[in-house]
């Protein structure tokens, strides 16, 4: 199944997604082969990989829901080397018919097993909800992105017990691969302090790159392209190519 990295982090707009696909494609043009699975309800990596939401017959949700084999519901993207697991609106439902499933939280690991890929990035919901959990679960690692913001680290204490606690329990296995800073904007004093504040928490564990506030970067889910296709040479697209190195090391 190769390396299952849950990106994740319970508070929206930190660039999670952003983070997901760019990631992804970078890791994919590095010679790996990568699946992105889309377990976020509002379904914006499947948007940002240029798919037509509306258009999938099969998706992430019929697999956990259903039971449907997740090679089934797979489709590749314009990224050579790169495919996804789409989401759709529906999946906002799974949380609440997962319920009552025996062994509810390992039923995206059990989806999963059977996929042969270098790198599976999960792109998780901005809660620490069933979906979530189903993704620390099924996760070797996880990787937190931080937007430079006043309100940074709260609720990172919440979503470290979540992941302690699974670590206790259900996947003893699991990592942290570590925490990215995203939207840096080096004129702006404020993100230097945030970024200060986050290393004295993490050490080691904050990744060297940090993700600049970008226009480029963030213009091309709008267009359904990942960076690399949208401005190769942007500063964004420079981020996630070093961010890649990075990931690939650890």
């Amino acid at each position: 199944m190769g390396q299952v990295i849950a990106v994740l982090n319970q508070k929206g707009g930190v660039g999670k997604t952003t983070t997901t696909i760019n990631l992804a494609a970078a890791l994919a043009k590095a010679g790996k082969s990568v699946l992105v699975v889309d377990l976020d309800p509002q379904a914006n990596a499947t948007s940002g990989l240029g798919i037509d939401k509306s258009a999938i017959n099969s998706s992430i949700y019929n697999v956990l829901v259903s039971g449907e084999n997740a090679g089934d519901a797979v489709i590749s993207s314009q990224v050579d080397g790169l495919s996804l697991l789409p989401a759709s609106t529906n999946l906002a439902a799974a949380e609440q018919e997962l319920v009552s499933v025996l062994s509810r939280e390992t039923v995206l690991k059990q989806a999963l097993s059977n996929l042969v890929y270098d790198v599976i990035l999960v792109d998780c919901p901005p809660s620490l909800g069933l979906l979530s959990i189903n993704a620390l679960v099924a996760a070797d690692s996880v990787l937190i992105p931080v937007q430079t913001e006043f309100y940074a680290l709260e609720g990172l204490g919440l979503l470290m017990q979540t992941i302690q606690r699974i670590q206790a329990g259900l996947n003893p296995n699991l990592k942290l691969l570590g925490v990215v800073m995203t939207m840096v904007d080096a004129r702006n004093a404020l993100s230097g302090q945030v970024v200060s504040e986050v290393k004295k928490h993490f050490g080691d564990f904050l990744f060297q790159t940090y993700i600049p506030r970008n226009v480029r970067l963030a213009e091309s889910p709008s267009f359904g392209k990942t960076i690399f296709e949208h401005d190769k040479w942007s500063k964004g697209a420079k981020a996630y190519k070093n961010l890649a190195k990075e990931v690939l090391k650890r």
